[in-house]
């Protein structure tokens, strides 16, 4: 049998056995050889949001504050879908002592559902000297937050900036977000098993196509997947929740302690962040805890002080603040010396958190044109 007959024989048979693992094989893309997938921390050409509409309207007052301090260091891209959203976003940016008409912010009226751009928007990799975008399948988290969630639009967001940037698009037929991957810029990434692995959004899919897609897709040879999903968190996990790339060896976890909701030892919520600071440590990482020291009640609702949901941009962070002065006086601190040289941003964002997310989850960050050239081991 010819290599090419075997191969399509292949396909055949994975048709009928296993639907999701021929989407992932009709994937275009790049060979992993080709691939680099940069670090948040590296040179950015811009961050890109969606401005709430008028169902999350309520999140508002925290995305003119964060494009408030956006704007002080780099372009920031809003995408509004209609004018009357448009003009809402820059009446709240003014309430908050930003300037609307600033050179750094760039404007677009283009359809989108949501206000989660991390999740819906584009994967930014380098390839062959080039920067190409990745437009992975999105389905709104698996119908998580109810079958009538519209995300047609937000499907489509990356290939509206890949023809607004004039990056190539490369399609990717698995269902996930890109809030649920870190990368450390050189050889690896992290993600939540749960969170792909979810029959809602890839049935049948397995853990070894999920290693075999993430090493092809994003040029890495270390893939980490923990498992397990927090209470209450209907994105079933997300990484930048749970764990997060500081450096290319050292990784951020998040602990419960005595003060917090969580406590050590519940065998709930403590299990899935120990035993993801176990699972990372076993791939050769250093592990740094991060302490939710206190509660803030918001909403009818208690919630841990957990600021991994940071954003990292040129010369600064943003941090998702809850409103518990020392606390966040802590969590700033601590945040500086994961990130030393950059300004740290703590902003009370209590009503996204409530909502699901933070910062990070809101935002989506464009590598710049300079990581083309730049070795990996520049930015460890």
């Amino acid at each position: 049998m010819s290599a090419r007959l075997a191969f399509v024989w292949s396909l055949i048979l994975t048709a009928v056995f296993n639907p999701s693992a021929l989407a992932a094989a009709e994937t275009q893309s790049p060979t992993a050889a080709d691939v680099r997938v940069p670090a948040e921390w590296e040179p950015q050409e811009a961050i890109w949001l969606q401005w709430p509409g008028r169902y999350e309207k309520s999140l508002e007052e925290g995305f003119a504050k964060m494009s408030a301090v956006i704007i002080q260091y780099q372009k920031l891209h809003v995408l509004c879908a209609s004018e009357k959203i448009k003009l809402d976003a820059q009446k709240a940016l003014t309430k908050f002592g930003a300037d609307p008409d600033h050179s750094n912010l760039i404007w677009h009226i283009t359809s989108n559902d949501s206000a989660w751009m991390r999740d819906n928007g584009p994967v930014y990799v380098v390839s062959d000297g080039e920067m190409r975008i990745q437009n992975w399948n999105f389905n709104a988290w698996g119908g998580a937050f109810g079958a009538d969630i519209p995300y047609a639009s937000d499907n489509d967001v990356p290939r509206q900036v890949g023809e607004y940037l004039k990056f190539p698009v490369d399609d990717v037929n698995i269902v996930h977000e890109r809030g649920n991957l870190e990368f450390n810029g050189v050889d690896a990434v992290i993600a939540n098993w749960s969170t792909i692995g979810d029959a809602h959004r890839n049935p049948g899919y397995t853990k070894q196509q999920a290693e075999t897609d993430f090493k092809r897709l994003f040029g890495v040879t270390r893939v980490v997947l923990i498992e397990g999903v927090p209470k209450s968190d209907l994105t079933k996990g997300h990484i930048d929740g749970i764990a997060r790339f500081i450096s290319a060896d050292a990784v951020v976890v998040g602990q419960c302690t005595e003060a917090s909701k969580c406590k050590p030892g519940d065998g709930q919520d403590d299990e899935v962040y120990e035993q993801a600071a176990k699972t990372i440590e076993s791939a050769g990482f250093r592990v740094i805890r991060d302490p939710m020291e206190a509660t803030v009640r918001f909403g009818g609702e208690t919630f841990d002080t957990n600021y991994l949901n940071w954003l990292v941009g040129n010369g600064f962070v943003i941090a998702v603040g809850f409103g518990h002065a020392e606390a966040d006086a802590a969590a700033k601190e601590r945040i500086q010396s994961y990130f030393p040289g950059r300004a740290v941003h703590v902003i009370e964002m209590l009503k996204s958190w409530a909502s699901g997310g933070g910062v990070h989850c809101h935002t989506n960050d464009q590598p710049a044109l300079s990581t083309l050239d730049a070795s990996p081991a520049a930015w460890k």
